[in-house]
């Protein structure tokens, strides 16, 4: 199989002392310019105002699930149902390894792991959520939209539990048709009872463990409400100063 080819991700720039930075995947066939506006829009927050911003392009590969058209993505999706009988573990280790390679860039440049946070949205989010549950390092945070665990029968072995009681956040539509609103739930649910992970003081996320957050009538998509609620967290858990 020939290299594949990871574009260079677009960059949104702190407008103040870069002190932090967010790393976010989109979902599947898409790019890094449709999170371009949100992370856009979340910058002119003065509270968020020392955030860099990197949002990667996935390679384009052919997806099983969608008769093996090529499109973005960051592994193979073999089906949609959840648990997933298989899954693509290698095409998602290699990604896991790329977002750590701009993790890495951003340790070299002087940011602290815990000043980084990593989340995504739909596959993204499910990347983001195996990125952190099997990094070395401890994250500032994990966001996940619309997402759901990967590899849930081999987590307990993969995961590091530094990031335990890191702050994560999980927002989900009632209505998604295609990352169903109970396979969100159900892999919530795994994180606290079969991995530890705490649930959240929704009054003070920066303390760590799983803040859920469910939408009504949203489908596979984001809400003016949960972006909200997103950035609202993303205040606390990355404030200006560290």
């Amino acid at each position: 199989m020939a290299a594949l080819q990871y574009l260079k991700p677009i960059i949104v720039n702190p407008r103040a002392k870069h002190t932090a930075t967010i790393i976010f995947l989109h979902g599947l066939g898409d790019t890094g310019y449709g999170w371009k506006p949100v992370a856009d829009m979340f910058s002119t927050d003065s509270a968020l105002h020392h955030v860099k911003w990197i949002l990667p392009h996935a390679p384009t590969v052919p997806v099983t699930a969608n008769r093996r058209v090529e499109m973005p993505a960051w592994y193979d999706i073999l089906g949609f149902e959840w648990p997933r009988a298989q899954e693509d573990e290698t095409g998602m280790l290699r990604s896991v390894a790329y977002i750590n390679k701009l993790v890495d860039s951003e340790v070299d440049e002087g940011i602290s792991p815990d000043r980084i946070l990593i989340g995504g949205f739909s596959q993204g989010g499910a990347l983001s959520l195996l990125t952190g549950l099997t990094s070395e390092r401890k994250f500032g945070g994990v966001a996940v939209l619309s997402g759901y665990l990967p590899l849930p029968d081999r987590m307990k072995t993969m995961a590091t539990f530094v990031n335990k009681l890191t702050p994560w956040f999980w927002g989900h539509g009632e209505d998604d048709p295609l990352v169903e609103f109970s396979s969100g739930v159900r892999s919530a649910d795994f994180l606290k009872k079969e991995l530890g992970i705490p649930p959240a003081d929704a009054a003070a996320p920066e303390k760590g463990g799983l803040l859920f957050n469910s939408y009504e009538d949203v489908p596979h998509s984001t809400s003016n409400e949960e972006l909200r609620d997103l950035k609202e967290w993303l205040k606390k858990v990355l404030p200006a100063t560290a």
